[in-house]
């Protein structure tokens, strides 16, 4: 069972229910949104949170009667969602005191105040789980792979990514990367990353892409203005460098849009490695802050086909899994890569941020 610190540090199980588990799960969304340089969106979920003290709407007791998992459910981040939404569409202007981090405002009395006014509007958002895509976290896979071929593995890399959302990861071969020093990708591209570095900086080795694949449960066309909306609204608004990247990755979808297929995690990998693998490319699962997303019996069906197709690998096929995943404990973001069938155990290569501002390389 995976167990997560509250806010307080209290450890807490990430799949517990009850009343008692969404408190904890708002109080460990707001801790770890101020750990990782988020302090508005920490405000509106503590905001969120004053709701629960006494249910006067249909939104607030959807929310204190959650029947699943909330921290599982990522079910701040869904309330929060509806809010950004809200503002960003000019619905709601009196949330502007809050995303500007002013002081001597009453956050939970204003978000009180648009619940009452807007609850059909946001009920909606409690529907499904927030659709996060961050192009910044495209540094760390390539960093990753710098690492899988500097271990041998073909530097020719065939991507399947689950949780893709809008695919603006999966268009991972259209940026340019500065990751200390080591240049990587088309110059200019279509955006160009250069992430705070910690360590010593990756291998440098030539890459390609033999195909770029992902799934998401429910797609997001950038091209659909409703469709962006809501996947702005999950951007973190105190993160402005982000409303730009996804100005750019809507531009590169127009020109030629990512290959998203709507399926879940399990059936789409179990289909993908099932079939043929050209030699001399690496086979590679990738997916960032989405593990926690994907129900237990997915991520186990999952593993179990990862470690089968494992048992196959070759030298001249062999298969990765690169990981970009939060640890709610340390309210960090652990890059990990395992490669069959060489070192199918979990190397730690790096913490990064949620966001691609920082790299804190580990590996030698």
């Amino acid at each position: 069972m995976s167990q997560r610190h509250s806010g307080s540090g209290k450890m807490v199980d990430i799949g517990a229910t009850g009343p008692d588990a969404v408190r904890t799960a708002f109080a460990n969304q707001a801790a770890y949104c101020r750990a990782n340089g988020a302090p508005v969106t920490a405000r509106v979920v503590a905001a969120l949170a004053t709701l629960l003290d006494a249910p006067g709407s249909d939104f607030a007791r959807r929310i204190a009667d959650w029947p699943g998992a909330p921290l599982a459910d990522a079910l701040p981040l869904r309330a929060a969602g509806g809010l950004h939404a809200l503002y960003l569409g000019g619905i709601a202007p009196d949330l502007a005191p809050i995303y500007a981090d002013a002081d001597g405002v009453n956050d939970a009395a204003i978000i009180a105040g648009i619940v009452r006014h807007h609850e059909p509007l946001l009920l909606p958002w409690l529907d499904g789980p927030p659709q996060t895509n961050e192009a910044g976290r495209s540094a760390s896979f390539i960093a990753a792979m710098l690492w899988l071929a500097e271990e041998g593995l073909p530097a020719s890399f065939q991507c399947l990514e689950i949780g893709s959302s809008a695919g603006i990861n999966l268009m991972i071969d259209r940026y340019h990367y500065d990751l200390a020093g080591v240049q990587v990708g088309p110059n200019p591209g279509a955006m160009a990353f250069a992430p705070e570095w910690q360590g010593h900086h990756p291998p440098q080795h030539p890459i390609a892409f033999a195909g770029l694949k992902g799934c998401d449960v429910a797609p997001v066309d950038l091209t659909d203005p409703e469709q962006a909306l809501r996947l702005k609204a999950y951007i973190w608004p105190e993160h402005h460098i982000r409303f730009a990247r996804m100005e750019a990755a809507i531009a590169a979808a127009t020109a030629a849009p990512p290959e998203i297929v709507r399926a879940n995690a399990a059936d789409f990998i179990e289909g993908e490695l099932a079939k043929p693998q050209e030699a001399g490319t690496t086979r590679l699962l990738m997916h960032s802050i989405v593990w926690q997303y994907v129900p237990a019996d997915q991520q186990a069906r999952v593993t179990a086909a990862m470690q089968a197709a494992g048992t196959r690998a070759t030298a001249e096929r062999p298969l990765a899994w690169i990981a970009l995943e939060a640890n709610r404990s340390s309210h960090r973001h652990e890059l990990t890569v395992r490669h069959w069938p060489a070192d199918p155990m979990p190397r730690h290569l790096a913490y990064a941020h949620a966001h691609g501002a920082w790299v804190e390389w580990l590996a030698p």
